[in-house]
Parts: C-alpha cells; sequence; structure tokens
C-alpha cells in the first residue's frame, strides 16, 4: 500500500513534530532505529525508480557535474544497476556523443555488434593506435577491410603487441581473411556461441555473400550473456544501457535536446538551481509536447525537473508534467548557496516534505546533495525519496572526468561545483544554471573548486555504498526499497550523540574503504 498525505504514521509525527518546533533536519540530525528483522543484507531487493519510467536496479544516479559524470561514468553506473545524468557543460554535440557512447556500448540482448568499428589495410599501426586514443575505445580488436568495403583480416591485441614497426600498414601485421572463421550474416547467438566456444575464437566476424562485414559477435559479450553477469546491468527494452542527459531551459537548448534524442537517451534532466520559476515553466510547456511525439515515435522518454527544496515547489512542477523532482538546495559538499544566498532547506526534511507529494502522484523524488557515506543513502530513502544523485562521493574514481594529482603525500582528483567561479567563466551552462550573465566581472559564485581523495574504481566505491544501504535495510527489517521508505523510523539525535556515531577516543590508523579517514563530515 502506498503512502499517502494524512496518514498518520511514526514518521509523519515525528517530522510534524520537529515542524512545530520550526526545525528542519539533515543527515547528521538523525539516526534510523533498529528493529525485529528477518532480512538479511544480501537478500535485499534493491530496485526503485529515477523517474516515471525509467527503472533502476539500485537507487544510485549520478550528479550532472563536469568534475562526475561523463561517458565512461555513465557506463560504469548503469553496468552497476544506476543511471548516469551527463553534465551540459559541453557543446550539444559533445554531449550527445557521450550519451550514444553509453548507448552503443552494449551490442543489445542478441550480443552481435550490428556496425563494428573498422580499419583499412593500408592504415599504418601508429595512425589506428592514435584514433584508438583519441576516440578513448575500451576494446582493442578491430576488423580490416579493404577499400572496396571487404573484409580482409582482423587486427587483435596480440597483433599489435608484436607488431614491432608502428610504420607498418594493418595489412603487415593483421591477422589474415584464410586464418579467420567467418560466419553467415544470419548466425544466431547460439550458434555463434557453439562456434567461438569450439574453435576458441575470441571474435566472430558475420560476412553476407559479396564478403563485405555485416556483423561481428564477441565472445566476452556472448559469455556475460550467457552467465547472467548482465543481469545486474540497468538496461532498456532493446539491452542497451539507460542513460540521462541535462539540459537547461533556453531557446538554444531544444538543439541540445534535439541532439539528445537522435543518440536515444532515455531521460532528460532540466538542471537548474531552482527549478520553482516562470522561466521553467514555460520550458516545459515546449519540453513537454516534444518528449510526447517522440515518445509516440520509439520509446518512453522520461523528464525529470531539479532543484527544488519545498513540497509547493513539487506540486507545480508535477502539474506541470514532470516524471520525475530533483530536490536538494545547497546541501552539496561544494555548494555555497546557503551562505551566499541564505536559503534552503535542510536535506532531510525536504526529501521528506518532498516526497509526500510526489507518492501523491506517484511521481519519484530524487535526493540530490549533501550525501557523503552510505548511511547517508539509508537516510535519504527512508525519508521517502525514492533514488539519490551523488557527486563527490562518485568525484575522485577512476572513472570520473579529470587528472589525478599528488599532493601531501596521496593521490587526488579535482572536484568543483557547477556554481564555482572557475566553472562559471568556463561554461554558459553553469552561468545559465544560477541564472546569472555572461560577465566575468559580475559572477556570484555559489559553489567552490575542491580536490577530493583519489578512490580507485567506480565498481569498488559502488560494492561499499551498494553494501551499506543493503546492511542498514537488513537492521531496519526492510525486504526492499518500498518497505524501507515505509517502515523506517527516525531518532532526532544531539551534538554527543553525533560524535558517538563516529569513531572516537582513538586514532585512526588505517583507513577502512567505506568511510572517511578524518572521522569529520
Amino acid at each position: 500500500m502506498g503512502f499517502r498525505l494524512g496518514r498518520n504514521s511514526p514518521k509523519d509525527r515525528f517530522f510534524k513534530k520537529i515542524e512545530r518546533q520550526g526545525l528542519a533536519l539533515t543527515f547528521d540530525d538523525v539516526r534510523l532505529r533498529t528493529g525485529y528483522s528477518e532480512v538479511m543484507p544480501a537478500d535485499v531487493n534493491l530496485e526503485s525508480k529515477f523517474s516515471r519510467n525509467i527503472p533502476l536496479k539500485v537507487p544510485i544516479v549520478s550528479a550532472a557535474m563536469d568534475t562526475v559524470t561523463e561517458y565512461r561514468l555513465a557506463i560504469g553506473l548503469a553496468k552497476r544497476g544506476g543511471i548516469g545524468i551527463i553534465h551540459r557543460g559541453l557543446s550539444p554535440d559533445v554531449q550527445a556523443y557521450h550519451v550514444g557512447r553509453v548507448k552503443h556500448h552494449l551490442n543489445g540482448k542478441t550480443g552481435l555488434i550490428e556496425k563494428p568499428i573498422c580499419v583499412y589495410e593500408d592504415e599504418t599501426i601508429d595512425a589506428i593506435l592514435i584514433r584508438k586514443k583519441e576516440k578513448d575505445y575500451q576494446f582493442g580488436s578491430f576488423p580490416v577491410l579493404n577499400r572496396k568495403g571487404e573484409l580482409v583480416g582482423i587486427l587483435t591485441g596480440n597483433d599489435f603487441a608484436f607488431c614491432e614497426d608502428p610504420a607498418m600498414k594493418a595489412m603487415d601485421v593483421m591477422t589474415c581473411k584464410e586464418k579467420l572463421i567467418t560466419a553467415e550474416q544470419d548466425t544466431s547467438f547460439e550458434q555463434a556461441y557453439k562456434t567461438m566456444q569450439g574453435l576458441k575464437k575470441k571474435h566472430l566476424p558475420l560476412v553476407d555473400n559479396n564478403e563485405k562485414l555485416v556483423g561481428l559477435y564477441s565472445f566476452k559479450d556472448i559469455k556475460d550473456l550467457k552467465s547472467g553477469v548482465s543481469e545486474q546491468y540497468n538496461i532498456d527494452a532493446n539491452g542497451h544501457l539507460i542513460v540521462g542527459a541535462a539540459i537547461g531551459v533556453g531557446e538554444e537548448e531544444l538543439v541540445r535536446l534535439e541532439k539528445l534524442v537522435e543518440e536515444k537517451v532515455d531521460v532528460i534532466v532540466v538542471d537548474t538551481a531552482h527549478a520553482d520559476t516562470k522561466s521553467v515553466q514555460e520550458a516545459l510547456k515546449k519540453i513537454i509536447p516534444m518528449l510526447e511525439e517522440i515518445k509516440r515515435n520509439y520509446v518512453p522518454l522520461d523528464v525529470v525537473v531539479g532543484n527544488i527544496s519545498e513540497a509547493d515547489s513539487a506540486e507545480r512542477l508535477i502539474r506541470a508534467g514532470a516524471d520525475g523532482v530533483r530536490v536538494g538546495q545547497g546541501p552539496g559538499a561544494i555548494c555555497t548557496t546557503r551562505v551566499v544566498a541564505g536559503t534552503g532547506t535542510p536535506q532531510v526534511t525536504a526529501v521528506y516534505n518532498c516526497s509526500k507529494v510526489g507518492d501523491k502522484y506517484d511521481i519519484p523524488i530524487n535526493a540530490d546533495g549533501g550525501l557523503i557515506s552510505s548511511g547517508d543513502i539509508t537516510i535519504a530513502i527512508a525519508a521517502r525519496a525514492k533514488s539519490v544523485t551523488l557527486g563527490s562521493m562518485l568525484a575522485g574514481t577512476d572513472e570520473a572526468p579529470g587528472e589525478i594529482v599528488f599532493k601531501n603525500g596521496r593521490s587526488w582528483k579535482e572536484y568543483r561545483g557547477m556554481g564555482s567561479l572557475e566553472a562559471m567563466k568556463e561554461s554558459k551552462a553553469a552561468r545559465d544554471r544560477y541564472r546569472q550573465s555572461e560577465k566575468g566581472e559580475d559572477l556570484v559564485p555559489e559553489g567552490v573548486t575542491a580536490i577530493v581523495p583519489h578512490k580507485g574504481t567506480l565498481d569498488s566505491v559502488l560494492k561499499q555504498y551498494v553494501g551499506g544501504l543493503r546492511s542498514g535495510m537488513g537492521y531496519v527489517g526492510a525486504a526492499n526499497i518500498e518497505e524501507l521508505r515505509t517502515k523506517a523510523r527516525f531518532y532526532r539525535i544531539s551534538v554527543a550523540g553525533q560524535r558517538e556515531s563516529h569513531p572516537h577516543d582513538v586514532q585512526i590508523t588505517k583507513e577502512a574503504p567505506n568511510y572517511p579517514g578524518s572521522g569529520e563530515r
């Protein structure tokens, strides 16, 4: 049974009492009560929704920030069950390219690469390697064609490794067609698997009667499909990874939207610092009819709108047609809005109040910002969010944009707010997000530039975050996300309780992978 306004649950009574005191709460102010549980953390179901039609295998979304989400992180997050939102500090063409890289990363439910990336036999190895680096191809084998478009061989990782002179041409290094195993263009998934398994081949090119390449099977892709590894992926109906992209509200953003749609983006995020405005309402009047036409033509395409922090704002955006709403104004680690502008509701109260409205209309609410630990994810969903957006918690991973730098004996990566002075100077999108002019001397930043520890791979980080959420659900006795949203009850804790929640009266000598070394928020 879903939550409805007016339901007098313990959680309602808790927040009503806090409101009567004129208070609003954030993550450090609360902890969840434990209770009788028959739920093992490993057995919980983490499926949820980002928006009306966009599913999540795990309730984690990446922030649309230029130091967080481009295609590499979006691919990694979708393969762990979440969704990445490509930031809009890119030109429309480049942002669309990033969306396309995510959508084309997998080869659908059949494992068939319908349009493999090829090279020509008269290209040099050096030229091919340069292009591979420039395009950031995550694979190392290429079918080789002659200038007639006929398949003449394949370049594999071994061919590159044993090439002594990069000035040599592909035809001099490749595995020739005579040594290849090829198949007809209608070869099925199962037939390809048996052929490749039996002959121990990693690639199976498909050719037509004219020796033209019409497809390629990769044994790794087929093995993943056969083994069920891909079951954790967040994919669309055609077996491609799900991805979102941020847009603004100006007229020029309609061009951006069209390019994103061409790349089959799954969800659009109207990304502003304050979404409860006339300009956003007017933008939605143009965007939503466009999306409705697109939905009729191919697949569901949702629009999520943010950011807000009040229930009335959620009501207006949902009535205007939003399929999802992002909540969070000023809670982020690099955001200074609350100090500069003096506005913003502490995040746990903001999420709870907005989620009451979201549940009334069956529209998912996303908690965006202010989270620094896996326990905060549990708390945000207990406050009735359907998902969380992570910025600083994903910045610093290998897959996040930016170079690794070394300082004070350890490695770091840059992390900056889209409202930082540096981001605003470089990006019109950042200025537009905070409704500011292009005059550099008049910019009023609402964020800072910082560094965060280099965290390693996205996969290793997400295992800790998801594991912490699973553990929290086990303590509460919640078998799934909806039970966490309805069962969880809060305590408001004191400053002493906050201190007690962290390691104390000790000197930490070894950092845990899921806890900041300083012990401070």
